[in-house]
């Protein structure tokens, strides 16, 4: 973000003081374009009611989302659902009349530009003319509105390991968002996926947390730009550690050490704050006892003393109220949204019972009305930033011109190329003289590809595994064979069929994997709210795949998941697969370009597949003493490295060089590493940078990424890949918690994967230690 929102903040924050102490309020009309942000703020500021201020603090859902909500969802599945809302008593109209009366200051879930128009008409016609703020779950891409274009999910995203695709796909986002009359993502999820039971580990960037935060940053600055027409704003969610889940399962406890927070969980955080991402979202979960919607620690000791962050909070959806009615830490509703707003909670997601409660909380002395104050301003702080007090209506024929846009188009289909991964090749691939092919598997001709946070998308928007391979091998036979797509009740008749008609081919592809979808309320086995005791394949897809296997060895798995999935026979049999993750609108396309040879195949993983489900937690950067014994009935290595991924050419690391042996914490080091393209195609690597302390103070894992470049080179072709190395890099935690530097060797380590034979090594030794003052 080029625009200092932190200082606009501060010098509204001193404005307000200087206000309330002098008669007359400052003397500028709010309405006037040209007058600063800050003293427009604050002439407005000077003339809300208490009720009005903390009615910019109360999000609802839109009108139309109620009334689709009422023909899902009853009673008392409300409190559990996180997909879909309704206000039982209030009617479509009544909350249209909120709107006039002032009481609401944003919507999310709504549903075009059409209803974002009528709703700021309605917000036009209030005393001051305050815009709404509409945010919308736009992931990746604005894949809950009809019509847009759906990228890859996150985890397929980072699979690219390349940033500035990442920031395209977020302003791309941005663009179609805008279009639609909205002006706010919850995005990007910066949590750091360590479990892959937990449903969301999809809607990541993985398992690192270096990885995490320079990808957050990339959406961050392509979502919110400069604050133009075409910018959004960001939300970094969820706030804090809730993708290490106790059990697997989404919002369940979390207990972590200040070490863990401090190494893992909050660096993606900080960064988010110092990037001056305008919007937090706190998590479902409970933090060491605390649920992390009332836990001060985290949303005014760390992110607001510490961090100096200005941004607002939002809660998540109906996190307050569980506050009360699942965490049991609060006696009443009144007194849930006491913690949270005094912990430090802007605004709530959402729904009423909150506004008059509050106000009653203020007048009666048990919250600062200061702390309204602050909410309120950064809350029209965005609005002003937005232009949404110039022009808070948007043209609805612009969605029509924007929504799945060529340029966009292309982008897609750029990102899902980049994002799959081959995994195993034993010469099958790519396609050379194959005829006739059989397509089949559940994943195989549907809309699973596009992932979570998704609704339904035209068919003619989104291409399938079969429809892309028919449109790619246009000159072969290229049949689908319906094997059942349940995967929780799967149909062993559909499969038999399956069977039956799977002999003559040269080559089966068969797509498995799970399925996110939302929409399909009783299939999905991934994505929000979806936890997994197990992480194989569900239903009878291992079946299909072994009895195909039968008929013919020439068989190509494409994985269509938003977690990884653990088959060690499909590694040890199957000659081919392709981790495909949910590649979005032309994932069909991506996936039969790779097989067939027209794309080469360049992702690489950002998790670590585990062999079985035992072995969770399995990342890359684990402690030493984690398998210092070993398991005696299974490997205690993974099944997939964190960084693999094959390509159809070969590459070769060389002449690893340092620009000094030593260093001392004022310096930096050049590490410098040579590429050669040894094979006979065009091809991209990812070259990866690790860092081991060799000894320390306190344990440290045994590998740290600490950077990543993607390179393209044709055959033959050689380039010096260079990374430069700072003290921050080698800092860390010590035994009393301080940022330090500690006197020693470390070891370097560049390669393909972070598989140690993929990995050449050399040793830096830093001179004198340092505290970093972190």
């Amino acid at each position: 973000m080029k625009k200092n929102v932190n200082k606009i903040l501060i010098s509204l924050s001193l404005a307000y003081t200087v206000a309330a102490c002098q008669q007359p309020s400052i003397p500028v009309d709010y309405l006037n374009a040209d007058a600063p942000v800050e003293q427009r703020v604050e002439s407005l500021m000077s003339q809300m009611t208490l009720e009005e201020k903390i009615g910019q603090m109360c999000q609802y859902v839109a009108p139309l989302h109620i009334e689709e909500s009422k023909k899902r969802i009853k009673g008392e599945e409300l409190i559990h659902n996180d997909q879909w809302g309704l206000y039982p008593g209030m009617s479509a109209d009544s909350l249209r009349s909120l709107v006039k009366e002032g009481e609401i200051g944003s919507f999310l879930h709504v549903k075009d530009a059409k209803e974002a128009n009528e709703l700021q008409k309605l917000a036009q016609a209030t005393r001051l003319k305050i815009p709404l703020l509409i945010g919308i779950d736009a992931i990746h891409g604005h894949a809950m509105i009809e019509g847009s274009t759906v990228f890859p999910t996150q985890l397929g995203l980072s699979s690219s390991w390349d940033n500035e695709l990442l920031y395209e796909v977020a302003k791309a986002t941005a663009k179609e968002v805008r279009a639609t009359g909205m002006h706010w993502t919850f995005s990007p999820n910066v949590d750091v996926a360590r479990d892959p039971r937990w449903g969301r580990c999809g809607e990541t960037f993985g398992e690192d947390p270096f990885m995490v935060t320079q990808m957050g940053l990339a959406f961050t600055n392509g979502y919110q730009g400069d604050f133009g027409e075409d910018n959004v704003l960001a939300c970094a969610k969820h706030f804090i550690a809730g993708s290490e889940p106790y059990n697997g399962t989404n919002a369940s406890p979390m207990d972590a050490s200040m070490r863990q927070l401090r190494e893992i969980w909050l660096p993606p955080y900080k960064a988010q704050a110092e990037a001056e991402v305008f919007t937090f979202m706190a998590a479902h979960n409970e933090l060491n006892g605390i649920p992390c919607h009332s836990n001060k620690m985290l949303l005014n000791d760390i992110l607001r003393e510490e961090w100096g962050y200005d941004g607002f909070v939002v809660s998540d959806w109906m996190d307050i109220e569980r506050i009360e009615k699942l965490h049991h830490v609060a006696g009443s509703p009144k007194e849930a949204i006491q913690l949270s707003v005094d912990a430090g909670m802007d605004m709530h997601m959402h729904g009423p019972n909150f506004l008059k409660p509050l106000a009653e909380l203020v007048r009666n002395g048990n919250i600062d009305e200061n702390k309204i104050n602050e909410s309120c301003r950064k809350i029209l702080t965005a609005k002003f930033m937005l232009g949404l007090f110039e022009n808070p209506f948007v043209d609805e024929g612009s969605a029509a011109k924007e929504l799945y846009s060529q340029q966009h188009q292309e982008l897609g289909v750029e990102a899902a190329r980049k994002s799959i991964i081959l995994l195993k090749n034993d010469g099958l691939l790519p396609f050379s003289d194959q005829k006739k092919i059989l397509i089949t598997g559940p994943n195989a001709n549907n809309h699973r590809l596009m992932g979570d946070w998704a609704l339904p998308q035209p068919e003619d928007k989104i291409t399938t595994i079969y429809e892309g391979f028919k449109q790619v091998f246009s000159d072969a036979q290229v049949d689908f064979v319906n094997s059942g797509e349940s995967l929780r009740n799967p149909d062993a008749a559909a499969l038999d069929a399956a069977i039956a008609q799977a002999r003559g081919y040269d080559a089966i592809v068969v797509a498995v994997g799970s399925n996110s979808l939302r929409y399909e309320k009783y299939e999905k086995n991934c994505g929000e709210n979806v936890g997994r005791s197990t992480i194989n394949l569900m239903g009878n897809q291992l079946e299909l795949i072994k009895r195909l296997y039968e008929i013919n060895k020439n068989i190509v798995i494409v994985l269509v998941n938003g977690r990884p999935l653990s088959e060690p026979w499909i590694k040890e049999n199957i000659p081919a697969i392709i981790e495909a993750w949910e590649p979005g609108s032309f994932g069909g396309l991506a996936i039969a370009e790779i097989v067939k040879g027209d794309v080469n195949p360049s992702g690489k993983l950002t998790m670590t597949f585990p062999q079985h489900v035992g072995q969770v937690p399995m990342v890359y950067n684990q402690k030493p003493s984690v398998f210092f014994h070993k398991y005696i009935d299974s490997p205690s290595k993974p099944l997939w490295h964190f960084g693999y991924g094959l390509s159809y050419t070969q590459f070769e690391f060389s002449d690893l060089q340092l620009s000094a042996s030593e260093i001392a914490p004022e310096d930096q080091v050049s590490i410098a590493v040579t590429i050669t393209n040894t094979g006979d195609q065009a091809g991209d690597e990812i070259a990866q940078l690790y860092i081991r302390d060799e000894v320390s103070s306190v344990t440290r894992p045994v590998k740290e990424l600490k950077g990543y470049q993607r390179i393209s080179l044709a055959p033959q072709e050689s380039k010096q890949v260079v990374f430069e190395l700072v003290a921050d890099d080698l800092a860390f935690y010590d035994i009393d918690m301080n940022y330090v530097v500690e006197q020693g060797s470390f070891k370097i380590m560049v390669g393909a994967s972070s598989a140690d034979e993929d990995l050449l090594t050399t040793n830096l030794e830093l001179t004198q230690s340092k505290s970093m003052n972190k």
